[in-house]
């Protein structure tokens, strides 16, 4: 059994893409900082007959998330799959005029290097099994950046860019780096934002292995 890594695990995208993907055959490894709540979700999951642990990992700490994974893979199966899509700080979405430059160490942290940091983690036992995907889940910012969030625009922009290369990079190798973004947040109403059907969207980019960007709607 192979097993996704779903580092910002949480009770909605989260809890669906675990659900998805452990009906699949997936063993589910739930990352996230608070401890009680990813220990929460993989009980909900083993009730439900599935294969799940909890690890705690900070995005920004390296050392702590390289050690989940590394725990995640022992204790569960080799990663297959890693969804990265932690929820950003409020502190990050400061307006383009008040942000300075300290405002953004957090943001390049959060999306740069704890993209890199897993992405090394993560390739060589992929490239063992032959096959892997590294989906990466963001808002419109990433694409389309706006001045009222200025740190989350200027860190996805970096983190598209990186994931797009990583795309290039690693489709020879028979694994699929792909990015969904997801305009207007999850839920919300609108059925196409619903976390069940954005679950499946990130099933299909994970087995079909499309194109890298793949939008959960327009953008307008």
């Amino acid at each position: 059994m192979t097993t996704i890594a779903i580092i910002g695990a949480g009770s909605g995208l989260g809890l669906s893409v675990a659900r998805r993907f452990a009906r699949e055959g997936f063993s589910v490894a739930l990352l996230a900082r608070n401890r009680a709540r990813v220990d929460e979700l993989a009980a909900t999951l083993a009730t439900e007959g599935f294969t799940a642990e909890g690890f705690v990992a900070n995005v920004r700490d390296r050392e702590s998330l390289r050690g989940a994974l590394e725990a995640a893979a022992e204790r569960l199966g080799p990663i297959e799959v890693v969804q990265y899509s932690p929820l950003p700080a409020k502190e990050f979405m400061r307006p383009v005029l008040e942000t300075v430059a300290d405002d953004l160490v957090g943001p390049v942290e959060f999306s740069i290097y704890g993209p890199a940091t897993v992405v090394h983690q993560v390739v060589p036992g992929m490239r063992a099994l032959k096959s892997g995907s590294i989906l990466f889940v963001n808002g419109a910012s990433a694409v389309r950046p706006r001045g009222a969030v200025t740190g989350t625009s200027i860190a996805f922009a970096g983190e598209s860019a990186y994931a797009e290369l990583l795309h290039e990079a690693l489709a020879p190798e028979n694994v699929h780096v792909g990015q969904l973004i997801i305009p207007r947040g999850i839920g919300g109403g609108e059925p196409s934002h619903e976390p069940e059907v954005l679950a499946d969207k990130l099933w299909r980019m994970h087995s079909e292995r499309g194109e890298f960007r793949v939008y959960a709607a327009s953008l307008d």
